[in-house]
Protein backbone atom coordinates (compact mmCIF):
# COMPACT_ATOMS: atom_id res chain seq x y z
CA UNK A 1 0.00 0.00 0.00
CA UNK A 2 0.88 3.02 -0.38
CA UNK A 3 1.49 6.24 2.91
CA UNK A 4 -2.17 7.22 2.51
CA UNK A 5 -3.41 3.23 2.59
CA UNK A 6 -4.35 3.07 -0.81
CA UNK A 7 -3.49 0.27 -3.53
CA UNK A 8 -0.77 0.77 -5.83
CA UNK A 9 -2.09 -1.09 -8.94
CA UNK A 10 0.21 -2.23 -12.07
CA UNK A 11 -1.01 -2.76 -15.23
CA UNK A 12 -0.49 -5.99 -17.13
CA UNK A 13 -0.15 -6.38 -20.26
CA UNK A 14 -2.14 -9.56 -21.95
CA UNK A 15 0.54 -11.71 -23.96
CA UNK A 16 -1.24 -13.91 -26.19
CA UNK A 17 -0.63 -17.70 -26.50
CA UNK A 18 2.08 -19.20 -28.36
CA UNK A 19 -0.64 -21.39 -30.64
CA UNK A 20 -3.72 -20.55 -31.67
CA UNK A 21 -6.73 -22.61 -33.07
CA UNK A 22 -6.39 -22.67 -37.16
CA UNK A 23 -8.39 -25.44 -38.99
CA UNK A 24 -6.11 -28.02 -38.51
CA UNK A 25 -6.51 -28.07 -34.97
CA UNK A 26 -9.96 -25.60 -34.13
CA UNK A 27 -10.60 -25.96 -30.93
CA UNK A 28 -8.93 -24.56 -27.70
CA UNK A 29 -7.78 -27.29 -24.93
CA UNK A 30 -7.48 -26.26 -21.22
CA UNK A 31 -5.96 -28.06 -18.29
CA UNK A 32 -6.72 -27.70 -14.24
CA UNK A 33 -8.11 -29.61 -11.06
CA UNK A 34 -11.27 -31.40 -10.03
CA UNK A 35 -12.75 -31.18 -6.80
CA UNK A 36 -12.44 -35.01 -6.13
CA UNK A 37 -8.75 -34.94 -7.53
CA UNK A 38 -5.89 -32.60 -6.84
CA UNK A 39 -2.48 -32.74 -8.56
CA UNK A 40 -1.46 -35.76 -9.92
CA UNK A 41 -3.62 -37.95 -8.05
CA UNK A 42 -1.28 -39.58 -6.26
CA UNK A 43 -3.49 -39.48 -2.85
CA UNK A 44 -6.96 -38.41 -3.91
CA UNK A 45 -7.25 -41.19 -6.62
CA UNK A 46 -6.03 -43.52 -3.56
CA UNK A 47 -9.09 -42.48 -1.71
CA UNK A 48 -11.75 -44.88 -2.49
CA UNK A 49 -14.31 -42.43 -1.72
CA UNK A 50 -12.84 -39.89 -3.89
CA UNK A 51 -12.13 -42.45 -6.59
CA UNK A 52 -15.83 -43.63 -6.22
CA UNK A 53 -17.02 -39.63 -7.14
CA UNK A 54 -14.43 -39.41 -10.48
CA UNK A 55 -13.20 -42.99 -11.14
CA UNK A 56 -12.63 -42.26 -14.43
CA UNK A 57 -11.02 -39.51 -16.59
CA UNK A 58 -13.09 -37.62 -18.41
CA UNK A 59 -12.98 -34.04 -20.66
CA UNK A 60 -15.92 -31.60 -20.15
CA UNK A 61 -17.15 -29.88 -23.63
CA UNK A 62 -19.97 -27.78 -24.58
CA UNK A 63 -23.24 -29.77 -25.21
CA UNK A 64 -23.49 -27.85 -28.46
CA UNK A 65 -19.98 -29.00 -29.50
CA UNK A 66 -20.78 -32.58 -28.44
CA UNK A 67 -23.66 -32.29 -30.56
CA UNK A 68 -21.58 -30.81 -33.27
CA UNK A 69 -19.00 -33.83 -32.88
CA UNK A 70 -21.72 -36.50 -33.23
CA UNK A 71 -20.22 -37.58 -29.59
CA UNK A 72 -22.86 -37.94 -26.54
CA UNK A 73 -21.61 -37.28 -22.78
CA UNK A 74 -19.96 -40.90 -21.83
CA UNK A 75 -18.93 -41.61 -25.77
CA UNK A 76 -14.62 -42.03 -25.43
CA UNK A 77 -13.30 -38.92 -27.64
CA UNK A 78 -9.79 -38.71 -28.73
CA UNK A 79 -8.15 -35.11 -27.76
CA UNK A 80 -4.94 -34.19 -30.30
CA UNK A 81 -2.55 -31.52 -30.26
CA UNK A 82 0.61 -31.05 -31.93
CA UNK A 83 2.45 -32.71 -29.38
CA UNK A 84 0.34 -35.93 -29.21
CA UNK A 85 -3.52 -37.57 -28.26
CA UNK A 86 -5.21 -39.45 -25.54
CA UNK A 87 -7.94 -40.88 -25.20
CA UNK A 88 -10.46 -40.07 -22.77
CA UNK A 89 -14.42 -39.68 -21.59
CA UNK A 90 -16.75 -37.02 -22.57
CA UNK A 91 -18.59 -35.52 -20.75
CA UNK A 92 -21.21 -32.66 -21.21
CA UNK A 93 -20.82 -28.95 -19.57
CA UNK A 94 -22.07 -26.07 -20.03
CA UNK A 95 -20.00 -23.96 -18.00
CA UNK A 96 -17.34 -24.49 -20.78
CA UNK A 97 -17.17 -22.48 -23.80
CA UNK A 98 -18.07 -23.73 -27.22
CA UNK A 99 -15.36 -24.98 -29.02
CA UNK A 100 -13.62 -25.56 -25.85
CA UNK A 101 -12.24 -28.40 -24.16
CA UNK A 102 -11.40 -28.91 -20.33
CA UNK A 103 -9.62 -32.04 -19.31
CA UNK A 104 -8.45 -32.73 -15.35
CA UNK A 105 -4.61 -33.57 -15.10
CA UNK A 106 -5.18 -36.05 -12.58
CA UNK A 107 -5.12 -39.02 -14.58
CA UNK A 108 -1.78 -40.67 -15.35
CA UNK A 109 -3.85 -43.12 -18.12
CA UNK A 110 -5.33 -39.94 -19.50
CA UNK A 111 -2.19 -37.39 -18.92
CA UNK A 112 -3.43 -33.98 -19.56
CA UNK A 113 0.23 -32.44 -19.83
CA UNK A 114 1.07 -34.87 -22.89
CA UNK A 115 -0.47 -32.39 -24.98
CA UNK A 116 0.16 -28.85 -23.50
CA UNK A 117 2.47 -26.80 -25.15
CA UNK A 118 5.90 -26.40 -23.08
CA UNK A 119 6.31 -22.96 -24.43
CA UNK A 120 6.87 -20.60 -21.34
CA UNK A 121 5.84 -17.03 -20.76
CA UNK A 122 8.96 -14.78 -20.52
CA UNK A 123 8.31 -13.25 -17.07
CA UNK A 124 7.54 -16.45 -15.06
CA UNK A 125 9.08 -19.41 -16.96
CA UNK A 126 5.46 -21.04 -16.13
CA UNK A 127 4.49 -23.51 -19.39
CA UNK A 128 1.35 -22.93 -21.14
CA UNK A 129 -0.75 -25.15 -19.51
CA UNK A 130 -3.87 -23.45 -19.71
CA UNK A 131 -4.30 -23.05 -23.82
CA UNK A 132 -3.30 -25.02 -26.75
CA UNK A 133 -4.85 -25.93 -30.26
CA UNK A 134 -6.90 -29.29 -30.55
CA UNK A 135 -9.07 -31.30 -32.19
CA UNK A 136 -11.40 -33.48 -31.06
CA UNK A 137 -13.13 -36.93 -32.56
CA UNK A 138 -15.12 -39.68 -31.45
CA UNK A 139 -13.13 -42.64 -30.65
CA UNK A 140 -14.36 -46.60 -31.08
CA UNK A 141 -14.69 -47.75 -27.45
CA UNK A 142 -16.65 -47.44 -24.71
CA UNK A 143 -16.18 -45.67 -21.29
CA UNK A 144 -15.65 -47.76 -18.41
CA UNK A 145 -19.64 -48.02 -16.63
Amino acid sequence: PRSDGRARFTPASIIAPAETPDTEYPMILTTGRQLEHWHTGSMTRRATVLDAVEPQANASLHPRTLRRLGVEAGDMITIETRRGSISIMARADCAVAEDMVFVPFAYVEAAANILTNPVVDPFGKIPEFKFAACRVAATMGIAAE
